[in-house]
């Protein structure tokens, strides 16, 4: 799929997912404007600025299923699951559009582009949607979305305080003493995006993978200050340094993913050595959490459904729920066989900085929170269905976890709750109110004046009675199947023929409550006898 970012805004729009704004507006009005939009915004004339901010394009699930040119949301995990298993190598091109204007060394000022403000606790302007790309020399191309924080006209932060193969690449720059060379290429396509937010293995190209959702190469051309690639289509690069500063300078505080405000994080400094961009270039600001969320998850999705693959695990549904940030909570129904709900815990359990997983059978609905409190609360015995694994490997934007020094990765509990039927437990106790006659008699038919017939009276109880023990004699019948058997009969008839049967002690029940014979092979004996 050949689309660039502005064609995809240009989907948007004619779907009527983009409204245009072309009057004069404030930029520190932007991020609340797009908080308080059920569209996507592009702002045409931002006070002081040239470049045209846009905001909000995936911040739906609508959009983020436009985004990957899917029908569904469940299809963007299946999509993503193409791109890892099929990755399509990038390609070097020599032309780029976002070259038609470039700032170079003392010629570099951040503060031209329209770096909108978001929350009101801030610690300064943000970049929120600039693809990272790093070289190492041993395990080579890496991508990621970091935020900068614009500290003066050619210098921000970059957020790698989590563990992740961007910090790495930083942590054995400044081991060596020298910088690592970045570019960071702001507005591209969600393909990108969305290849650039999985945390592949290390030696992984994450623009391969973008590749792969694409179905085409990802086009790269070379840097002129730093010896890395950038995506060619983009609206706005810049080339950049990591500097060998270590994790000192203050950085934040930023609205996260958590929907919570972040603290102050120590990070290194970022040289800007050059910015270019296209002559009628459009600025990105990615707006947070959801904007991150909808296009994480299915991240998620996907890597959870490797571990419990591997695991031997037949899965029925995954869902990685909103509630829990898109990130760190997981409800999975599965097919069980024995000892399968503590194996799918064990394995989901083991992804990410995933924190807290809920197993269920397969007749629960993962999407229906009232169905998953149901099961927890009728199939949960709590000294053995629930799993508490203690210092695993945390995340530091985790509010419930004490602040650590810099460098020093957080531990948290990880929680796994099976709440599939236990073993040795019978099926019956588990199923479902079903109410008789469901799918023949509807409420709306009655509203809309449906009558129903009378049945007929004329009829001996006694005859009845023995018409009844012939239909249950071959095989136990429900209460309900008996009524139904002799719906031609007015109700208040079968039921005192039935009573007619219990009267004389000639009617009992199996074991799953269907009436039978008493002295019958099908009969339920009491307790011990």
């Amino acid at each position: 799929m050949s689309e660039n970012f502005r064609e995809f805004l240009e989907s948007l729009r004619q779907c009527g997912e983009l409204v245009d704004l072309r009057q004069p507006i404030d930029i520190r009005h932007i991020a609340t404007l797009v908080d308080q939009s059920d569209k996507a915004l592009m702002f045409h004339n931002v006070n002081g600025f040239k470049t045209p901010v846009v905001s909000g394009i995936i911040r739906s699930r609508e959009r983020a299923i436009m985004s990957m040119g899917c029908k569904t949301y469940p299809e963007i995990e299946a999509k993503l699951r193409q791109g890892i298993d099929a990755p399509i190598a990038s390609e070097l091109v020599e032309s780029s559009p976002t070259r038609e204007v470039v700032m170079r060394g003392n010629d570099v000022d951040l503060y031209k582009l329209p770096i909108p403000m978001s929350s009101i606790f801030d610690g300064g302007p943000m970049i929120t949607a600039g693809i990272v790309m790093a070289r190492d020399p041993e395990h080579g191309l890496n991508s990621g979305i970091y935020r900068f924080m614009v500290k003066d006209r050619n210098t921000t932060g970059i957020d790698i305080v989590t563990p992740n193969n961007m910090r790495l690449y930083a942590q054995r720059a400044f081991e060596a003493g020298r910088p690592l060379p970045i570019s960071i290429s702001i507005g591209t396509h969600p393909f990108e995006i969305m290849g650039a937010g999985y945390r592949a293995p290390l030696g992984m190209d994450e623009m391969a993978i973008a590749g792969g959702l694409r179905g085409e190469p990802v086009k790269l051309a070379s840097c002129e200050t730093v010896d890395v690639p950038y995506i060619a289509d983009a609206e706005i690069v810049l080339e950049a340094e990591v500097l060998p500063t270590g994790w000192v300078y203050p950085e934040g505080r930023f609205g996260e993913f958590t929907r919570l405000m972040g603290g102050i994080h120590w990070n290194p400094l970022v040289r800007v050595k050059a910015v270019s961009m296209r002559k009628d270039a459009i600025y990105y600001a990615l707006h947070m959490p959801w904007e991150n969320t909808w296009l994480a998850a299915p991240t998620r999705y996907a890597t959870v459904r490797q571990a419990l693959k591997t695991a031997g695990i037949v899965v029925k549904d995954i869902n990685v729920t909103l509630g829990g940030c898109g990130f760190w909570h997981t409800v999975i129904s599965i097919k069980k066989q024995a000892g399968d709900g503590k194996n799918a815990l064990l394995a989901a359990l083991s992804v990410l900085d995933m924190k807290h997983v809920v197993v269920v059978d397969d007749d629960i609905d993962v999407f229906d929170p009232m169905d998953v409190e149901w099961a927890i609360a009728t199939r949960v015995q709590g000294d053995k269905d629930i799993m508490i694994v203690p210092y695993a490997r945390g995340k530091p934007l985790d509010p419930s976890l004490p602040p650590t020094p810099p460098g020093i990765v957080p531990t948290t509990a990880k929680v796994g709750i099976d709440a599939t039927i236990s073993e040795g437990i019978p099926k019956e106790r588990f199923q479902r109110i079903a109410y008789a006659y469901a799918d023949t008699a509807k409420i709306e038919d009655y509203i809309a004046g449906k009558a129903d017939e009378g049945g007929t009276t004329d009829i001996d109880i006694d005859a009845l009675a023995e018409e009844i023990v012939a239909l249950i004699e071959p095989e136990p019948k429900y209460y309900t199947a008996i009524a139904e058997a002799f719906s031609h009969v007015e109700f208040r008839i079968v039921s005192s023929a039935l009573g007619r049967l219990h009267e004389t002690e000639r009617l009992w029940q199996d074991t799953t409550g269907r009436m039978c014979l008493k002295d019958s092979r099908f009969a339920a004996r009491p307790p011990g006898k």
